[in-house]
């Protein structure tokens, strides 16, 4: 297919259907411009925002969120709610520390330890809510109590620390000087350089495959100034975190399960019927969908990110604590909510759930940066899920009455 061709199938700049396309996409895009403009807003009230140890220490504390989110969103899409998250961070986190710092096993066998752990709390959840029938909110409330006193039962009340060598690296390390540089490194450069040529392809590939089968697409110039805006804003940040330290290992992690998930939320017969039962259950089971296994498997993986998570964050604190993970499921529910997951389930995009973990770290960050008190921090956040529900509310019957 010729570019005249493509450039045939919708309608030119002066056309007014150019209009109606650019405001549809601001509104379906609307999340993404909100997290533009909440960096903007930082960056002018605390210059050090965009500095690049900032930007640094903001993927490496906040990596946990965007992990957690991933998992969530699959379970709000769902129509379900996962409330234990938060005590299975603390729980992996424990068992991991036990077995490495007392136990003296490898760092590896501590990771092991802890993923198994997640992998055994999303197989008891899953039974209860898949099997059972029990809803997965009563489920996972009584496992955020369970969770959270056998960690403190495991760790004796006490903190344990410190992991140190390469378990500490895990959140903690980066790579740095394989190739060279000047006052930077010039493989994080090239990493990010061969990252966007990757996702511009996979644009490019998509969008035919829109226009073959007579979709709508975007106006071809569109569709660039979009891959360049992304690939100038992507290497600006690969550009400032390489004058830091270098390449965070835990980047490279987030990047990766965020490609896994998005091609199994987009792309697999799996990711298909777990919308199609948030969408409408009835409907689902006629269709032949097997409704128990995909929820009970939604939750086993919603364990398993769990603990990755709990390894990152024990990680990143350099030691397991009781209290880790307290109202961190609330940060991975908030993500998805404010990256356009609805509230009654079978809509929600894992680049929305990522932009809004993106979002709610850069809101902790600026804050903490600005002085903003511990007190005012938890109201913000609050307001900001409020406000992200209540217009999902409002959008959905404005569409319902446009319909």
């Amino acid at each position: 297919m010729s570019m005249s061709s493509d450039l045939d199938t919708l309608p030119t700049s002066s056309s007014p259907a150019l209009g109606k396309y650019l405001l549809d996409s601001a509104r379906k895009n609307g999340i993404l411009l909100a997290f533009v403009v909440v960096v903007i807003v930082f960056a002018i009230l605390q210059p050090m925002f965009l500095s690049p140890a900032n930007l640094t220490n903001l993927v490496l504390q906040y990596a946990y969120v965007l992990i957690l989110a991933l998992g969530m969103l699959m379970v709000i899409v769902l129509a379900q709610i996962d409330l234990s998250v938060g005590s299975v961070i603390a729980l992996s986190g424990a068992v991991s520390a036990v077995v490495v710092l007392r136990g003296g096993a490898p760092w590896w066998v501590g990771v092991l330890a802890a993923l198994a752990v997640g992998i055994l709390v999303g197989l008891w959840q899953g039974f209860w809510v898949a099997i059972v029938g029990i809803p997965g909110f009563i489920v996972s409330l009584g496992g955020m109590l369970i969770f959270r006193g056998l960690a403190q039962l495991i760790l004796d009340y006490k903190s344990l620390s410190p992991f140190n060598g390469t378990y500490y690296d895990i959140a903690n390390g980066f790579i740095n000087g394989l190739l060279g540089g000047n006052g930077y490194d010039v493989f994080t450069l090239v990493v990010f350089g061969i990252a966007v040529v990757g996702f511009a392809y996979s644009q490019w590939r998509a969008r035919r495959g829109q226009i073959r089968y007579q979709q709508q697409v975007a106006p071809l110039p569109v569709f660039i100034a979009k891959l360049v805006v992304i690939a100038v804003l992507a290497m600006a940040f690969a550009w400032q975190i390489a004058h830091s330290r270098g390449l965070p290992f835990i980047l490279i992690v987030l990047a990766v399960f965020i490609m896994v998930y998005g091609m199994i939320m987009g792309r697999t017969g799996f990711g298909r019927h777990i919308y199609a039962i948030g969408g409408n259950l009835a409907a689902a089971q006629l269709s032949g969908v097997k409704v128990k296994w995909v929820t009970f498997w939604t939750f086993v993986n919603m364990g398993f990110l769990a603990a990755v998570a709990g390894v990152v964050f024990s990680s990143r604190m350099n030691g397991a604590q009781p209290a880790a993970g307290n109202g961190f499921e609330l940060d991975a529910i908030a993500a998805c909510f404010i990256g356009g997951a609805s509230t009654t389930g079978g809509i929600g995009r894992i680049s929305g759930a990522v932009i809004g973990g993106l979002i709610m770290a850069v809101i902790s960050n600026g804050m903490q940066l600005m002085g903003v008190s511990q007190g005012v921090q938890p109201v913000v956040k609050g307001l900001i899920l409020t406000i992200a529900v209540a217009f999902d509310l409002w959008n959905r019957r404005r569409s319902s009455a446009i319909a």
